[in-house]
């Protein structure tokens, strides 16, 4: 069976019509006065699954993950984890814990005091505590920073230290609200293998909220796209990138053309696109359009070929001008502007040191892509 990109772990049991959903939201609304922060939402997160809500700024992402803690209260609908419906159940008492992007540790409290205070207030016995409080240190790889105050560590450290403290209770779930947003972006991008480790050594169940689209396809099993309080889809990072179910989706994730135009003739899951410029687009990847739909066809642009002379054998094939170019050292970006217009982007990986086919602005080119190369959209 070929899957959609490579993929981290073959833990799936979104696919497996047995499994029951360890967190579900059944037709969740919160309204705040006349705003709707989320609306009418209906989505199932599983057991142990490293689970993303992605999204630009006021899509209802953090409202949900603020109800699922307890710090708001739906406005209609149900929230349930592990069976057991969370209504009325305050946030101390639920069992979740959540780590926000400020970190909020005690600034007059050592690493080990700060990791160790939920474990106080809950009344664990010392010994307990001291040997909770060394694994977590141990795990968080700063056995040597026990004894320091916040002020005396980086940020990537107290970050960990935040971590810690959340998991120090063992929580059967943990809410993560931007967690990496005040790290640089090198340090981010460290820690979110990091934190990719760590949820698969606990065991535990991991949902981040976060507006940086890299670290949610990097960290998660599952992305919730979201919109206007709505979930537009819910997917593998390889599905989202590859296979997105609407205009909004893809051009929400990552770099992506849209080639408007009609399908005029189907042959199984094949169909034939004239474009709005003349030209005809042969695309495997069909989904539900039929003849006469109005329709884009969406390809990322390191699915797009481009070359000064025709190619001979490729299925699709538009001519254009290089409008402009990007140098990116491990790759290159082209503007390719075609005869009606529209500008498509495609960017070629510079594997050599030395190009074969130059190409300059203003230079006649070529775009060409295979058949399955994208996707069309009928939404």
């Amino acid at each position: 069976m070929k899957s959609l990109g490579s993929i981290r772990r073959s833990f799936a049991p979104w696919n497996d019509p047995q499994a029951r959903p360890y967190i579900s939201f059944q037709n969740v609304t919160k309204r705040f006065g006349d705003f709707t922060a989320v609306n009418d939402l209906s989505l199932d997160i599983y057991e142990r699954e490293f689970f993303a809500l992605l999204g630009a700024s006021g899509c209802g992402k953090s409202t949900l993950l603020r109800m699922l803690a307890g710090f708001e209260t739906p406005t209609s609908g149900r929230i349930l984890l592990d069976g057991q419906d969370l209504a009325g159940i305050p946030p101390y008492k639920r069992p979740v814990n959540m780590m926000f992007q400020s970190y909020a540790l005690f600034p007059h409290m050592t690493v080990e005091a700060n990791i160790a205070f939920g474990l106080k207030q809950d009344g664990m016995p010392k010994a307990q505590i001291a040997e909770r409080v060394a694994e977590m240190l141990k795990l968080v790889r700063l056995e040597q920073f026990a004894k320091r105050k916040p002020h005396q560590l980086s940020g990537g450290q107290r970050q960990r230290v935040a971590l810690a403290r959340s998991v120090a209770k063992r929580p059967k779930v943990l809410l993560l609200d931007e967690p990496l947003g005040a790290l640089d972006k090198k340090l981010r991008e460290a820690t979110q293998f990091e934190l990719m480790d760590l949820q698969q050594d606990l065991g535990l169940t991991f949902v981040v909220v976060t507006h940086d689209q890299e670290e949610a396809m990097t960290m998660a099993d599952r992305i919730a796209i979201m919109d206007k309080g709505k979930v537009m889809q819910v997917a593998t990072p390889a599905e989202i990138y590859e296979a997105p179910s609407s205009r909004f989706v893809a051009d929400f994730v990552g770099s992506v053309n849209m080639l408007e135009g009609t399908v005029t003739s189907r042959n199984g899951n094949s169909v034939v696109i004239k474009g709005n410029s003349g030209a005809q687009i042969s695309v495997e990847n069909a989904g539900d359009a039929a003849p006469g739909a109005d329709v884009a066809f969406a390809i990322r642009p390191e699915k797009i070929r481009v070359t000064s002379k025709r190619p001979e054998t490729a299925a699709n094939a538009m001519e254009g001008e290089v409008w402009d170019i990007a140098y990116l050292g491990d790759m290159t970006v082209y503007h390719i502007k075609l005869g009606d217009g529209q500008v498509v982007k495609a960017s070629a990986l510079n594997s050599a040191r030395v190009s074969e086919d130059p190409l300059t602005w203003s230079d006649r080119a070529w775009i060409s892509f295979a058949p399955d190369a994208g996707v069309v959209l009928t939404r």
